[in-house]
């Protein structure tokens, strides 16, 4: 082999050896954008995750019409359970009484009336955030002793000579409502006592203070066997509607938004219509 020939042969080992190195160089910085890519849509996916599943924590407070009692109790312990690390306190009472409190300053997350009229107290001020949503409706009913042993079939029958009955003040809903059922039937009724909510006025006949008591279906259903209800055709025309709404400088306002969500949830309204609530 000539010198001019062999010059020819080193040559093309060198430029294939070159060209391998290139190409191996070319798959390696490849890989390395691959990956740097990979890291930085695992890194964004994380963070994207991060920011629409933040973890919710401490406690959410409540104010709500006493007639929510039963029903809100079990939503927060499906709240806390489904939000560990979070923890719902009630305060349940007059939706009036409740109210007042909130114009007065008490801090609250969320508050829930039993009527348009007491949500409007907190509205009026500006104490609320946004519109307050119906998220229910509740219809009234009669308590009467176990067994009604004094044969109550209708409203009317609370006019009776020596029946001791017992209604909500005037000021709280369900006693604004009774009051709405009575005019519309054109009947008078002298109560024993005025009771401040709805749970109160519950408690005389189930501690046999009273013979009778309007109050709302709800409660009578959570009474169990301690009252006997009477259904009467004048509460359709004294149907509340329930509001809940976000509170102004609430403490905890986003876990307060997800209650509220909770609330108005399809498993939400299982809960209260189970427990008697009308769907709004």
């Amino acid at each position: 082999m000539t010198r001019s020939a062999r010059r020819t042969r080193r040559t093309g080992r060198m430029l294939q050896v070159a060209g391998v190195g290139a190409a191996a160089l070319l798959a390696l910085s490849a890989c390395s954008s691959d990956s740097d890519s990979s890291t930085k849509s695992d890194s964004t996916t994380k963070s994207g995750s991060t920011a629409t599943s933040d973890k919710l924590s401490g406690t959410v407070t409540v104010f709500a019409a006493a007639s929510l009692k039963e029903s809100f109790t079990t939503l927060g312990k499906d709240f806390e359970k489904a939000h560990p690390g979070t923890k719902v306190t009630f305060n349940f009472g007059g939706s009036d009484t409740l109210a007042a409190s909130i114009t007065g300053g008490a801090p609250a997350d969320v508050f829930a009336a039993a009527s348009p009229k007491t949500m409007a107290i907190v509205t009026d001020k500006s104490d609320a955030v946004g519109t307050p949503a119906t998220f229910v409706r509740n219809q009234l009913e009669i308590a009467t002793l176990p067994g009604n042993p004094d044969k109550v079939a209708s409203l009317k029958d609370l006019t009776k000579s020596g029946l001791k009955v017992v209604l909500c003040d005037k000021t709280v809903p369900c006693g604004a409502a009774a009051q709405k059922a009575l005019d519309a039937s054109s009947l008078k009724l002298t109560p024993v006592s005025y009771e401040q909510d709805v749970k109160s006025a519950l408690t005389k006949v189930e501690l046999k203070e009273a013979d009778a008591a309007v109050v709302y279906k709800t409660d009578v259903n959570a009474a169990g066997d301690k009252v006997e209800g009477v259904e009467f055709p004048e509460s359709a025309k004294a149907i509340n509607d329930y509001p809940i709404v976000l509170l102004k400088d609430a403490p905890n306002a986003a876990a307060a938004k997800e209650f509220i969500a909770l609330v108005q949830s399809p498993e939400g309204q299982k809960v209260l219509t189970a427990a008697g609530f009308l769907q709004p």
